[in-house]
Parts: C-alpha cells; sequence; structure tokens
C-alpha cells in the first residue's frame, strides 16, 4: 500500500513494491542522499507533501519538484522542467519519451552535498517561476496509434468507449507502453492485460 505520510518515505520508502518496509528497498540504500535533498529543498523554502507516494515539493501551490529512489540511483526531478535554463547542464532525461532534461541523477550519496549550489538555484529559478505563474508552453506531440490496438478497439465496442473517454495524458501511456513493444504478439498481449485498467478509467502505469 503506497504511503500518505511523509516520514515513512524516509524510514521504510515508498510503498509501491514488496521491497517496502524491507532492508532492501532503494530508500534504504540512498537514505544519506535522500535526506539531504530534503535538507536542501526545506531550506528553500518549499512546502513538503506526499504525491504519488514519493515527497513532493511545492511552491505558490505549484509542484516544484519530487524525489525518487531506484536500484541504481536516485533523483530530484523537476516539474515545468522545460522553463528551466540549465546552465550547469546536469539535467537528464527521465527517459527516451521525455520532451525535455528534467532530473539531476545521482549515483553516490555524497554527491548531493557537492552539488548544494547548484541545486539550489534550480530551486530558486524554479520557485520564481511559480510564483510569477509563469508555465512552459504546451507541446503536443503525435503518437502512432499501433494496429494491434485499433483492431482491439474496432472489434470491442465497450474497450473503445472507455479508450476514447481517458485523458490525453493516460491514452498516451498505453500508447508509449505499445509502442515500446517490438513484437505484435506482444502488443496483442499487452491490450488483453490493460482491458480491465482502461475500462476502470485508468492510465498504464496506475494501480
Amino acid at each position: 500500500m503506497m504511503i500518505t505520510d511523509i516520514e515513512d518515505y524516509f524510514t521504510l520508502g515508498c510503498g509501491r513494491c514488496e521491497r517496502f518496509a524491507t532492508p532492501d528497498c532503494s530508500t534504504r540504500r540512498w537514505i544519506d542522499g535522500l535526506n539531504a535533498l530534503r535538507r536542501i529543498c526545506s531550506d528553500a523554502g518549499l512546502v513538503e507533501t506526499v504525491k504519488w507516494a514519493h515527497p513532493c515539493y511545492m511552491h505558490a501551490e505549484r509542484n516544484i519538484a519530487i524525489i525518487g529512489a531506484f536500484r541504481g540511483d536516485y533523483r530530484l526531478s523537476f516539474f515545468n522542467a522545460a522553463l528551466l535554463k540549465d546552465p550547469e547542464g546536469v539535467l537528464e532525461r527521465q527517459g527516451p519519451n521525455s520532451l525535455h532534461p528534467d532530473m539531476i541523477r545521482f549515483t553516490d550519496t555524497r554527491q548531493v552535498e557537492a552539488m548544494e549550489p547548484v541545486i539550489r538555484a534550480y530551486l530558486r529559478e524554479a520557485m520564481a517561476y511559480a510564483q510569477a505563474g509563469i508555465r512552459p508552453e504546451v507541446e503536443e506531440r503525435d503518437i502512432d496509434m499501433p494496429d494491434e490496438l485499433i483492431d482491439a478497439l474496432d472489434s470491442d465496442p465497450e474497450l473503445a468507449e472507455a479508450f476514447h473517454a481517458l485523458t490525453p495524458g493516460r491514452k498516451k501511456s498505453y500508447l508509449f507502453n505499445l509502442n515500446a513493444a517490438k513484437a505484435s504478439s506482444t502488443r496483442v498481449a499487452r491490450i488483453e492485460k490493460f482491458r480491465d485498467r482502461i475500462i476502470a478509467g485508468k492510465g498504464a502505469l496506475e494501480r
């Protein structure tokens, strides 16, 4: 069960997998670095909350940054990263489908301390945009719908109605997932697995 108490993240983990509250949780490996990021965000005057079972930091009622821990690294990811100038060239893309570099990735618990001035500067920049009500321009990107999904929607009216009722972001989550599969049989299998989730109005990554 995903956490709702911020302290749980720093003592037990996020609750999104079976490694929650065990020594094998990713947060345990990077806890010193995660605590350092928490301190920096707090010192910057950001409001700490829990969103998507992770520590999320806000200013002027806008999401500014979120902390995440993985097996091979931990990250500070920025919302509305298209606005950030990134003079130090430290921002990376979350993945191949990310429109803009939006995260600072760490692979050592001591890196946060070394990068603290840069992190503080980037947070200040992001907070200034939020305070001024500045948002990045919306960038629309066409994503091809795989033939297997077209066929499934044509043959399943209930699925078609539910899919077309999804928010644009939830639709994209399925298209990204299906297009990432190289084999047609894999795409068909994924569509079958996703059917109940689509009917429930959820995205590909939602539980």
